[in-house]
């Protein structure tokens, strides 16, 4: 079979790049000999240019003829090679593209796990239950702040002349307290600590002159 078929080659297989690499030194290895026909065509050219017609100089322009055939095939062979490397290149940017495509998918993958473990963790109906605690609380304590900064006014029974006369007798008490000073003395211990009323009336002019007399 191996006679037949020959044996498995071993050697790598090449890459793209390896292969872009190859027809691209084929390609400038083609540029050097278009220079090289470019000149002689051009040398030929000028010699034909001075010379008059006859046998010389159209066995020079036979030269001239072939030279410019063998361009022409090297051009064409150049430019099925740029467009070999070109549709090479092409394809290695595709492969670049994918590349980064899969990169992406997979990173995808790993934060789609990563996103479902910590969203498993999660209730929503214990957030719910949450959102709904804390919003009866609010309420709760709106109502209390309220309750706490109620102002009172007067009941409507309330008789303003009555009210009147009442700050005006407690004026009059606190000016009358003041007045007494802090050693005044309590009006129940007057009593007690004043001297004895005994006597009613004062004596008589008329009694004390007698006794004199």
């Amino acid at each position: 079979m191996n006679r037949l078929f020959g044996a498995k080659s071993a050697a790598p297989k090449p890459t793209l790049d390896s292969a872009i690499s190859n027809v691209d030194n084929r390609i400038s290895s083609i540029d050097v000999k278009l220079a090289g026909l470019n000149s002689e065509l051009s040398t030929y050219q000028s010699k034909i240019a001075k010379m008059r017609d006859g046998p010389g100089k159209n066995a020079l322009r036979q030269k001239a003829l072939k030279v410019l055939q063998r361009r022409k095939q090297y051009e064409a062979q150049r430019d099925q090679l740029s467009q070999q490397s070109w549709n090479m290149e092409q394809a290695g940017m595709m492969q670049d593209n994918l590349k980064n495509v899969m990169t992406t998918v997979d990173a995808m993958k790993t934060t789609t796990k990563t996103l479902k473990k910590q969203y498993g963790k999660i209730d929503v109906d214990k957030i719910e239950r949450m959102q709904d605690e804390m919003a009866e609380l609010m309420e709760i304590g709106a109502e209390i702040q309220d309750s706490i900064s109620r102002s009172y006014d007067l009941p409507e029974d309330v008789d303003e002349a009555e009210l009147d006369a009442e700050l005006e007798a407690l004026g009059e008490e606190s000016m009358f307290d003041s007045a007494l000073g802090e050693s005044a003395m309590p009006s129940f211990m007057q009593d007690e600590v004043a001297p004895p009323q005994f006597i009613d009336e004062p004596p008589e002019q008329t009694q004390v002159k007698e006794a004199a007399g």
